[in-house]
């Protein structure tokens, strides 16, 4: 099930991926205002954003079913979010030093939400 409220490893994640939320929309808009570039910009945002929404809806989950599903959510918005930054550095839309630590800290999530869904599921 969800942590348990005022556990301090939640409340990093949740100040984490608030950040990266924060970074995304302020990265968002120093990209140029192209066809494009607006197309992605408006994925790439909604896919941060969810990120940060869905993780704190996490917490509030009524049961270890609830939490894994949102968990689920928010492992595919920053699988998504790293694939529309990796498609504004392929697309020539966002120099790929710019959008490095904007990049690991998305592969980062992606891969702690990995491990928590599989925690939650039972996986192995």
């Amino acid at each position: 099930m969800s942590k348990q409220p005022g556990d301090p490893r939640a409340e990093v994640l949740r100040r984490r991926t608030k950040a990266f939320a924060l970074a995304v929309i302020r990265f968002c808009r120093t990209l140029p205002n192209t066809e494009d570039a607006r197309v992605i910009r408006r994925h790439l945002l909604r896919s941060a954003t969810s990120v940060a929404a869905n993780y704190r809806a996490a917490g509030r989950a009524r049961s270890r079913r609830e939490f894994a599903a949102k968990i689920g959510v928010v492992l595919e918005e920053a699988d998504e979010s790293e694939f529309w930054i990796e498609l504004l550095i392929d697309a020539g839309l966002a120099d790929a030093e710019r959008t490095r630590e904007l990049l690991r800290e998305a592969g980062e999530l992606v891969a702690i939400f990995a491990a928590s869904r599989r925690t939650a599921t039972g996986e192995r």
